[in-house]
């Protein structure tokens, strides 16, 4: 079933993702990515992953490397922080990390995010490779090179763009997903529809069952769709100069959701919140015929997704927008939706059109 989907970073290749449906081809992906052999592994997961997938990994690769060693922090976005990192700095100098090693994360965003950092960051740069574990990471926050962490209670605001050396996607692990997780997932599966490939979006609308069945095409073409999506978009804008900001549909409002929930709402919860409120916004200027923002909302509906938030006010979701990576002076480069499958950037939203979105999500959703 191993499908291979090449990445290319400035009209070069970069790395490969292997879509699969178990870790049995791992190591030999692992040894195509550089003439000489890595001396040392060094698996980074959570105290979840670590329960349903570190013993496979290790049984795979622990005869194949001088030396494969684990650590393991506590799971949640509440850990995303520089002093987890900074524990991982420390093991990897107490066991002799050097350049010639590498460093393998295998979880979810939150995993996969901290990894790359610490790969960027650890003796100027040493490899990576990305094992996505949930949906979400499989189809977005594991492909592009975009590593970071959070300060404080602000979102990715310490970060570098560093390209892993490669992704391996098993898409059995999706099984093991709690159906929250998995829904979670399915919030940045359907930006992709939204933003630049309608067909796709109907193709969503088409095939809810066989999705939440796991039937295995069905989960094979939605992954791999997404992530020849946004390897289109990396591919053209991998610094996020230009287009790659579409890929934030939904996360400026979004991420402020998420900030003030205390990250009791997840990630592709929050999203789907904030592509509702930013479709809002659209139809309110005229970008957008109202009909998209009711399909939209069904189809976040059917995959479990809520469309609105409850218990927040107003004015401190504006705030938290305010501190949005995205800021350009004090305007927000905010991504909007001209129709489905086609996204823009708009600079000119004021005060009182956010409130109208934020608003719209958080009394009538």
């Amino acid at each position: 079933m191993q499908k291979i989907l090449p990445v290319n970073y400035n009209n070069e290749f970069s790395y490969n993702i292997i879509f699969d449906a178990s870790f049995d081809e791992l190591y030999s992906n692992i040894i195509k990515i550089k003439s000489k052999k890595y001396d040392k592994i060094c698996i980074v997961t959570d105290d979840i992953v670590d329960t349903l997938y570190l013993n496979d990994l290790r049984d795979i690769l622990s005869d194949k490397f001088k030396s494969v060693i684990t650590f393991t922090f506590p799971h949640g976005e509440n850990y995303k922080q520089i002093s987890s990192i900074e524990k991982l700095y420390q093991y990897l100098i107490e066991n002799h990390f050097t350049r010639s090693d590498c460093l393998i994360a295998l979880g979810g965003g939150v995993v996969g995010d901290m990894t790359g950092f610490a790969a960027a960051t650890y003796l100027r740069g040493i490899d990576f490779i990305q094992i996505p574990t949930t949906l979400l990471s499989q189809v977005d926050s594991s492909i592009g090179g975009k590593t970071g962490v959070d300060f404080l209670s602000y979102k990715n605001m310490v970060g570098a763009f560093y390209m892993p050396k490669l992704v391996y996607i098993n898409l059995n692990v999706l099984r093991s997903l709690p159906k929250e997780q998995f829904a979670c997932g399915m919030g940045e599966v359907i930006k992709y529809g939204c933003i630049m490939r309608r067909e796709f979006f109907d193709w969503l609308q088409d095939h809810v069952a066989a999705i939440q069945q796991m039937d295995p095409e069905a989960l094979l073409h939605m992954v791999y769709t997404c992530c020849e999506c946004k390897k289109e978009v990396v591919e053209a804008d991998p610094l996020e100069h230009g287009i790659r900001s579409f890929l934030n549909f939904g996360h400026t409002i979004g991420h402020a959701i998420e900030k003030l929930s205390g990250f009791s709402l997840f990630h592709g919860q929050c999203v789907s919140i904030g592509m509702v409120a930013a479709s809002y916004m659209s139809v309110n200027k005229g970008f957008l015929d109202s009909k998209c923002l009711d399909q939209l909302k069904e189809l976040l509906l059917s995959y479990d997704l809520p469309v609105h938030a409850r218990d927040m006010d107003i004015e401190s979701v504006l705030e938290a927008t305010r501190s949005d990576k995205k800021m350009a002076g004090e305007k927000i480069k905010f991504i909007v939706l001209k129709d489905i499958g086609r996204a823009d950037s708009y600079m000119d939203f004021t005060p009182d059109d956010l409130r109208q979105g934020i608003s719209y999500v958080l009394n009538e959703g």
